[in-house]
């Protein structure tokens, strides 16, 4: 099996500012494409993180944010019309763009490869997986630098790229945000009829990821009765959640990694590492960790630090580094929040219940709902408190800031500035890199 040499360099004449180098080595077999998938440093790592610099769940001191050398993230935090600063590559653009040419490269591939020794099931694996990884990225890019989805004006609202060759001559052109999430979509269904029910290991895509990750869009849509039957069809692949009484709550990573296997995470990847990350940098806000009762298992597991200011550790991977894939936990909040807005109380206090009683010691009394509008809230409580530092809180805010129910006004205060972030805000969109929209010829995103 040849040893893959396909190379990532900078080039500022393309469409991403990456250009793979094919010429040392080309895969030859479906294993070796297969391979190249399985590589974790390009396909499981560095997942956009802007949506949770940006988002309500930590603060910064002043001098904390003062010493935050990237510009694009430093200025993410107090949500600047120009989060750049003059810097570039620090958006998760570029990387997610990466990620989609090599699923691209991979794709073309196969489509040409006459492998006589390749199974079926293998070539399904690795076509699937491609497409997978490839929707991933649309989708995460989709929920950062697209407006927030509403069918009325999708069709109008500008959307990505949407690159689906890896012939880097091929111009860019913004498609719509409707055209956007229904190639995301389509992706997506391909690869659930193509990948295994369940992965070798949690870093490949599988049947019930491709699933989980539909579930997850058609909420972003408020599409919900398919979310519910995605999220229902996830969990019936596998639903198992943690015993969180059975976890050290005074370690200081209470999870298991990737490689001891956390049992409710159905696709691993982590996200983009910044310092401003870490303890003791990151305080929790305040407001947020008031959320959890005394008896909440998860006050001592996500938690850390004395006194009024707290530190996260709960991470999902195991190690210091944000949790960014798909996880059980997460079907059950998506299930149990259709339901109430169906009107279902029961189902959806059934499913909030069965995971709370993960989540609290054994003094635990499950919650009731008198109204589908009562039961609604309970569950966009408890998933605002348990799916912390993913990366899903931000596409959270922008769908329920259209409802003046639920709809936030973020505040931080910086260097005594005050900065907010109202709802419907167009920062709730972030500029594309003006390097991007200089090299491509894009529209750029309005301000």
């Amino acid at each position: 099996i040849p040893v893959f040499s396909i190379l990532i360099y900078g080039c500022k004449k393309d469409w991403l500012e990456a250009k793979p180098n094919t010429s040392l080595v080309v895969p030859e077999t479906v294993k070796d494409y297969q391979a190249l998938l399985d590589n974790n440093d390009i396909f499981n790592t560095n997942e956009p993180s802007l949506g949770l610099i940006a988002g309500d769940q930590f603060n910064l001191t002043s001098s904390t944010w003062q010493s935050v050398s990237l510009q694009t993230f430093k200025y993410a935090f107090i949500w600047a019309d120009d989060t750049y600063n003059g810097e570039e590559g620090n958006s998760g653009w570029q990387r997610s763009y990466s990620k989609i040419l090599y699923a691209n490269i991979v794709l073309e591939g196969i489509r040409k490869l006459a492998d006589r020794s390749a199974t079926t099931e293998a070539l399904n694996n690795v076509k699937g997986s491609a497409l997978f990884f490839r929707a991933y990225e649309f989708y995460n890019l989709s929920q950062l630098f697209c407006k927030t989805y509403n069918p009325s004006t999708a069709g109008s609202d500008l959307g990505l790229p949407l690159r689906l060759s890896p012939d880097i001559n091929i111009p860019s052109v913004r498609s719509s945000l409707q055209q956007t999430y229904d190639q995301i979509i389509l992706d997506l269904e391909a690869a659930g009829d193509l990948l295994p029910v369940s992965p070798v290991i949690s870093t490949r895509p599988s049947k019930q990821a491709a699933k989980a990750l539909l579930a997850r869009i058609y909420l972003s849509m408020e599409r919900y009765p398919e979310a519910l039957e995605l999220a229902d069809e996830a969990l019936g692949i596998s639903n198992e959640l943690t015993d969180f009484r059975n976890l050290n709550s005074g370690s200081s990573l209470p999870f298991p990694n990737v490689q001891a296997g956390n049992k409710e995470v159905i696709f691993y990847a982590q996200m983009q590492g910044n310092s401003m990350f870490r303890s003791p940098r990151l305080i929790v806000d305040s407001g947020l960790y008031a959320m959890y009762d005394s008896n909440d298992l998860r006050k001592a597991i996500f938690f850390s630090g004395s006194g009024s200011t707290k530190n996260f550790k709960g991470y999902y991977t195991g190690s210091t580094n944000h949790f960014a894939g798909l996880a059980v936990d997460e079907m059950y909040l998506i299930r149990a929040e259709c339901s109430a807005r169906a009107g279902n109380i029961n189902a959806a206090m059934q499913d909030l219940n069965f995971l709370l009683q993960s989540r609290y010691d054994s003094s635990f009394v499950p919650l009731t709902a008198a109204t589908p509008e009562d039961a609604l809230a309970l569950v966009l409580k408890e998933r605002k408190k348990e799916l912390l530092f993913r990366g899903i809180r931000w596409s959270d805010l922008r769908r329920l800031n259209k409802d003046d129910r639920f709809k936030e006004t973020l505040h931080r205060a910086i260097n005594n500035e005050n900065y907010f972030l109202l709802p419907g805000d167009p920062r709730y969109t972030f500029l594309i890199p003006p390097e991007i929209i200089r090299l491509g010829d894009l529209e750029q995103n309005p301000r």
